[in-house]
């Protein structure tokens, strides 16, 4: 199976925006890190009140985790899943084949693969 080319296009995409978003967001802390450690004053300016840069620096990675799952989620819904729910379609399609031949009567209680049970794929 892991040698499928459409189980390789599968894995691409995963890692593909995986990486995209793991630079984004371990990139955005790691400024945050490095400007509260090597430039306090800028990080101290009030923005409006008691609201300092630093501090609104530090509320918006919460906003950039959030955008980051969303846009993550939006992704895998849009070009993962479809490819997903096309290898597995083709891999129950192939075990059925491959189990009509052998002359296993449909509804014995062949257990399913691991994995293919119709679960939502994320």
């Amino acid at each position: 199976m892991s040698d499928h080319p459409e189980f390789q296009s599968l894995r691409r995409a995963q890692r593909r925006f995986g990486l995209r978003a793991t630079i984004v967001s371990v990139g955005g802390f790691l400024l945050y890190v490095v400007l509260s450690s090597f430039v306090p004053g800028v990080m101290n300016q009030p923005l409006s009140g008691r609201l300092t840069v630093g501090l609104a620096l530090g509320l918006g990675q919460f906003v950039v985790m959030g955008v980051t799952a969303w846009c993550y989620a939006r992704y895998m819904r849009a070009r993962v899943d479809p490819l997903a729910r096309g290898l597995r379609s083709r891999l129950h399609e192939t075990e059925s084949r491959r189990a009509r031949s052998a002359g296993v009567p449909r509804g014995t209680g062949q257990p399913l693969p691991h994995g293919t049970r119709g679960f939502r794929t994320w």
